[in-house]
């Protein structure tokens, strides 16, 4: 089918700017969708999508020079785990790998904050996933201060540690892109009654109630904490290397195509192909076919 969308204006709607300040709840509409784009197109568009990726991901994981890592953020119920499931479906598991970072563990607490989340970043050839990540350190430690005591930093580093961590951030993305490490970072923007929609229906569905968790509505008494705290990591981590793409989260179908787009798209501008062999090797192939075909 023909696309209804445009996918460069698509991208250009979500990218964070590196050039200016953005308010996130003024400048992103959680409920957007394109117009031309029905529920019934996104998925047929999805799944073309989906197909386009597999292709991708092969001569990426063959010509073994990039490795694409993704990062996902997002508040509770917005559908990082759904995104995740749809958009990657058609990737062959061999190359992927999806690691989720929860509240750290005895032996994280010991080391740094990046660590472990560097010691999992992907290999070239491959996809790496990151369900929440290093972010959360300016995120939700932010937002809850009690969390920075449990780390037992020494005074020197607690001294404009926002700040400081933004700068370490931005300086370990452009490190890892350097070193051929394609990163984006998706933000799924879902809105306050959105989200309780779908806490109301983890409760009255029994067969969510496995998803709810008291403690996510806790949670939402931050809600402007966060807010604000995104915003901030936004203006200060959205670069040229590694951008920021905040997703309309209210609609998890054109969720899913977003996230798909971009994805495709950046995967397409690293104009990946299949190695090319020697004349040697081209003779190699041919002396073993020769001698197959002569059994």
């Amino acid at each position: 089918m023909n696309s209804p969308i445009k996918y460069d204006e698509l991208i250009q709607l979500c990218k964070v700017p590196t050039d200016r300040k953005i308010n996130l709840q003024k400048d992103f509409d959680p409920s957007y969708k394109a117009h031309e784009v029905t529920k019934d197109d996104a998925e047929a568009l999805l799944t073309q999508t989906i197909t386009k990726m597999a292709q991708l991901q092969d001569k990426l994981y063959a010509q073994n020079t990039y490795a694409l890592l993704l990062i996902f953020q997002a508040l509770d119920a917005a559908g990082k785990d759904g995104t995740i499931k749809h958009v990657m479906s058609g990737i062959n598991p061999e190359g992927c790998e999806v690691n989720s970072f929860k509240g750290p563990s005895a032996e994280e607490l010991h080391h740094d904050y990046l660590w472990r989340c560097a010691k999992v970043v992907p290999e070239r050839g491959r996809i790496g996933i990151f369900n929440r990540s290093y972010y959360e350190e300016v995120l939700v430690v932010r937002v809850h201060p009690a969390f920075l005591e449990r780390q037992q930093l020494p005074a020197i580093a607690k001294q404009d540690i926002w700040k400081k961590r933004f700068k370490q951030i931005n300086n370990f993305e452009e490190y890892l892109v350097d070193n051929g490490i394609v990163i984006l970072k998706f933000f799924l923007n879902v809105s306050k009654a959105e989200q309780k929609n779908r806490f109301l229906e983890r409760i009255n569905e029994p067969e969510k109630n496995w998803k709810f968790s008291a403690n996510d509505v806790k949670e939402r008494d931050f809600w402007d904490d966060y807010m604000g705290a995104f915003e901030d990591v936004f203006n200060h981590t959205s670069t040229e290397w590694a951008p920021w793409y905040v997703i309309p989260a209210d609609r998890k179908w054109f969720t899913h195509l977003a996230v798909s787009s971009i994805i495709c798209h950046t995967l397409e501008s690293l104009n990946l192909q299949y190695p090319t062999i020697s004349d040697a090797q081209k003779q190699e192939l041919l002396q073993a076919k020769q001698k197959l075909e002569g059994e």
